[in-house]
């Protein structure tokens, strides 16, 4: 799978982390973000660049990062086709990708530490929309994702 990754300034060290750690699993990654710590990327610069590699269909999924990661989230979903979820626990970033079939994680430098947000980042690529889900479970998710999809485009269609 290939994974986009991004961060602004304050969350540099905590994307470098991250980012050896999937690489050591296996992943492919492109760093879309902050490339060293003399930049400085602001985070919707950062959650911009990463979305685009989402929406364009070079990356399968996306982690980014800010100070909390609710602002990297906020940016990363406006664009049409990215679905991104700011997580603070390792059971909520495996959950986002199993059940509600979200592309990007957002993590924030400044509430998970680094052993987390490795385990965080594994959980959430491992992750399967709706496996090992009885049919009727998996059902209703699959309804809740097209409901989604479908406000999406009514949003588009309306601007």
């Amino acid at each position: 799978m290939k994974v986009a990754i991004a961060c602004e300034a304050s969350s540099f060290q905590l994307k470098e982390q991250v980012k050896k750690h999937i690489l050591d699993l296996g992943y492919e990654v492109v760093d879309a973000g902050q490339q060293s710590e003399e930049e400085n990327v602001l985070y919707y610069e950062a959650a911009a660049n990463l979305a685009k590699k989402i929406q364009s269909g070079e990356c399968e999924r996306g982690i980014v990062f800010c100070g909390t990661g609710a602002g990297a989230s906020l940016i990363a979903n406006k664009f049409k086709g990215v679905y991104c979820v700011a997580c603070e626990s390792i059971f909520t970033a495996e959950k986002i990708s199993l059940i509600n079939n979200a592309n990007v994680l957002a993590m924030g430098s400044r509430v998970v530490s680094f052993d987390m947000a490795c385990e965080m980042a594994e959980r959430f690529l491992a992750g399967r929309w709706c496996e090992g889900f009885a049919e009727q479970r998996r059902k209703n998710n699959e309804r809740g994702y097209e409901v989604l999809r479908q406000i999406e485009e009514e949003q588009c269609r309306a601007e």
